[in-house]
């Protein structure tokens, strides 16, 4: 069946992004594969930017969901208590915080990382009384205005159309080189009453930065900001919304890295099933909001509750997820790394949140172009496109991993091939 692809052209924005990049018409989808309207199925390495950590349609939260809606749960209650929202928090609170001793309120915002993280932003600068965020270089946090101060990409800063104020920007982790240690920069502008930097409200990061080509802070860094944070007053902010529910092994993705953040931002695979869900974590005594003084129309998604309640009893009860993923990032790792030693480039990453930097976006977009023709779906991050990055769902059979990582190297070989007969 050949689907007119002429009506979103015709009526759709021209913001439309991945579209662009994938020409066809989905119409069903199943853990880590995704079929179009002519029958054509595809390997997913982009799972929703990695709004899909659980795969396409998981049968336990599909089938929760089913029965909720068959029973006329409530499914929109603004911050009502509802039997669907207390099931979550009782098993947010069972299998993430008490096992890894760690004292959060749940804020429920909005339907998009987004509005976790004006929240997080507006939170800080309430209990500091301060203005200034300081946001680090390739960091990515949303294109809402406030988000959008902190987010380092200059193509999406031009879309405000506006000055964009409140944030300092300062080097992320090896942004300066190997040689340089950015967080002792930080350190000493702070300690320096001349330098022009005051203490801020807060530090808003990433420990692995998605959209900005998958750089990965080390501990030490992650723990220098912290420190200099409180010696300073100021908050430490970790934005969790790509890196976190797994995707870098552990549910936080700062769990093994020595540090506590006041305030955590979430979104993405929280709901389990790509349903729109999103919240701010913050410590207890940071919970100064008064009623509805921040809010949202949709921050109460009951549907969500209901599939992000499954995810957590599936797959967060015990240790052996986690376990089970830590055996594919190390062979996604081996599998990449001879990529690079075969095609040049360099790997980045950790965990399930990884990828290759090609050197150009020029040629990362050939290779995804390529993939695409040859059956699987994959994206680039980096300033300049350059990393060709994966993002397959963390449940994806070890057999289908291994074959679109084979696509991917069939195609890097294909566009270099292609490109020295080009060049000769």
């Amino acid at each position: 069946m050949t689907v007119d692809l002429s009506v979103y052209e015709n009526t759709e924005s021209n913001v439309r992004s991945y579209c662009r990049s994938f020409p066809t018409t989905f119409t069903s989808a199943t853990g880590a594969e995704i079929t179009d309207a002519d029958g054509k199925t595809y390997i997913d390495f982009l799972a929703g930017c990695s709004s899909l950590n659980y795969g396409h349609n998981d049968p336990d939260m599909k089938q929760a969901l089913l029965d909720y809606i068959s029973s006329d749960g409530i499914a929109h209650g603004l911050d009502f208590h509802t039997d669907a929202k207390g099931a979550f928090l009782q098993a947010f609170s069972d299998y993430i915080l008490k096992p890894r001793e760690m004292n959060y309120r749940v804020q429920f915002t909005g339907p998009t990382g987004a509005n976790a993280v004006e929240a997080a932003l507006k939170l800080a600068r309430k209990v500091t009384g301060r203005d200034r965020i300081v946001a680090f270089t390739n960091g990515f946090h949303g294109v809402t205005l406030g988000a959008l101060a902190c987010t380092g990409n200059g193509y999406h800063r031009k879309g405000a159309s506006r000055p964009l104020e409140g944030v300092d920007r300062m080097p992320y982790d090896r942004a300066l080189g190997d040689d340089i240690d950015s967080g002792k920069v930080l350190e000493q502008l702070l300690n320096n009453p001349s330098s022009g930097y005051e203490p801020p409200a807060a530090f808003i990061l990433e420990t692995v930065q998605g959209e900005g080509g998958l750089n990965e802070a080390s501990a030490e860094w992650l723990q220098t900001v912290e420190r200099v944070a409180r010696e300073h007053g100021s908050l430490l902010i970790v934005d969790d919304i790509q890196a976190g529910c797994g995707r870098t092994g552990t549910f936080f993705s700062f769990e093994k890295l020595g540090i506590c953040p006041d305030i955590v931002t979430m979104a993405k695979s929280l709901s389990g099933m790509g349903l729109p869900f999103a919240m701010t974590l913050l410590h207890p005594d940071l919970d100064i909001w008064g009623p509805a003084e921040h809010n949202g129309t949709f921050r109460g998604n009951n549907h969500a509750f209901v599939t992000a309640r499954v995810a957590l009893e599936k797959f967060w009860s015990d240790s052996s997820f986690s376990q089970k993923v830590e055996v594919k990032a190390d062979f996604l790792e081996e599998r990449l790394t001879a990529l690079a030693a075969k095609h040049g480039g360099t790997v980045k990453g950790r965990g399930m949140f990884r990828g290759i930097d090609v050197g150009s976006g020029e040629l990362a977009d050939e290779i995804c172009a390529e993939c695409f023709k040859r059956g699987l779906i994959i994206e680039t991050s980096g300033a300049h496109g350059e990393v060709v990055k994966i993002l397959a769902p963390l449940t994806i059979e070890l057999t289908l991993f291994e074959r679109g990582l084979d696509i991917l190297a069939e195609s890097m070989s294909a566009v270099t091939a292609k490109n020295g007969a080009a060049a000769a």
